[in-house]
């Protein structure tokens, strides 16, 4: 097909560059990504955001949002929804505390089995909206109330409150906590630090030491999510699978497709994103509470949207869902150092998404030559 365009072959449509450029699912996340940190150089420059503790405030929030959109936007691409997305999250802290600190088990114990859990309940989604036939919006609606349901009732039967503490004693000299509490890059800082390169504190224990002492493993995470993510989806077969899945599933399964296995494991990974997500929040609080990851379902699925994901399924980018993630983290923290009403962070993701909603509709019938 390459050839016969370029060698002018009637038969062939040429797209233009600038076309192929327009339909790409990453433009409206690297437009918004460009706008939004022109604005904040424009206007909260001088507050320090620019700073590189500012840079590692937003570039955490980011991160946290990066780790679940990552989820989302594959399993949005293959066609489904996972509104239990924020309830996992809280249930999945609940449950590393409860088996790590109430029952007193080693915390990579709680740590492997909290993950196995979620990836059960994940399957379960995938199965249920699979054999049912049931929309995976009403499904994963359900699963969010009854996760909610049992993340405050089972430390209340327990301990008879909502929040259970204590996660960092039990963690000490644990091998797997550090992979999602812990902090690396310590001796690169110490080193900026010693050279005058960033901030240090001048008075009190930290005397001398850095401001900033490491990158928190929740970046890790979340840029390793990313690049697996993207390899997964733009160079192997799987990926095509994830594409076709939500594309139109019939032909697909005709193609020889195995759509089912395809749908029920991107539900996998969104819980096991979920998890990633949950075990970095328990570890960096020390504390697990039953109100953890409230909203953060629909906030996923906003940045995956602003980052090209079409709502039908069949298009989007992880590097797009990553770039809206990014947005949402620069402007939470911006509207802070501009001194602006904190509340209107809601207005922005309401306005933001409809404007997404928008372009991504208008990309999909110049992509399918629908008026």
């Amino acid at each position: 097909m390459a050839e016969l365009a370029a060698s002018g072959d009637e038969r062939v449509k040429s797209i233009p560059a600038w076309r192929r450029a327009l339909i790409r699912p990453e433009l409206g996340g690297m437009c918004g990504t460009v706008i939004v940190f022109v604005f904040f150089l424009l206007f909260a420059f001088d507050s320090g955001m620019f700073a590189p503790q500012g840079i590692m405030n937003w570039t955490i929030v980011s991160a946290q949002f990066m780790i679940i959109a990552v989820g989302a936007c594959l399993l949005m691409i293959a066609g489904e929804f996972d509104l239990s997305v924020g309830s996992m999250i809280g249930f999945a802290g609940m449950m590393i505390a409860v088996f790590g600190v109430v029952m007193g088990w080693p915390m990579w114990i709680a740590i492997l089995i909290t993950f196995g859990m979620c990836l059960a309940i994940g399957a379960l989604n995938g199965f249920i909206v699979i054999r049912t036939g049931l929309p995976s919006f009403i499904v994963t609606l359900a699963f969010l109330f009854i996760l909610r349901g049992f993340t405050i009732f089972i430390p209340q039967t327990i301990e008879s409150k909502t929040i259970i503490g204590g996660i960092r004693d039990a963690a000490e000299g644990d091998w797997l906590a550090p992979i999602f509490g812990g902090k690396i890059g310590q001796g690169l800082f110490t080193w900026m630090g010693e050279a005058g390169l960033i901030e240090t504190f001048t008075r009190g224990n930290r005397e001398g030491q850095p401001v900033i002492d490491g990158f928190p493993m929740l970046v890790v995470w979340a840029i390793i999510l990313i690049i697996v993510g993207h390899i997964l989806l733009t160079r192997t077969r799987f990926g095509n699978w994830i594409f076709a899945a939500g594309g139109d599933a019939e032909a697909a399964r005709n193609s020889g497709v195995p759509v089912n296995k395809v749908k029920i494991l991107m539900f996998m990974f969104t819980a096991f994103c979920a998890c990633v997500f949950a075990t970095c929040q328990v570890m960096e609080f020390g504390s697990a509470g039953a109100d953890r990851g409230l909203l953060k379902e629909f906030e996923a699925i906003i940045a995956v949207v602003i980052g090209g994901a079409l709502l039908t399924g069949g298009y989007g980018s992880v590097i797009g869902a990553a770039l809206g993630a990014l947005i949402f983290g620069v402007v939470q923290q911006g509207l802070f150092f501009a001194g602006v009403e904190s509340s209107l962070f809601r207005v922005f993701l309401g306005l933001i998404l409809l404007g997404a909603v928008v372009l991504n509709t208008y990309i999909r019938r110049m992509i399918t030559g629908e008026r």
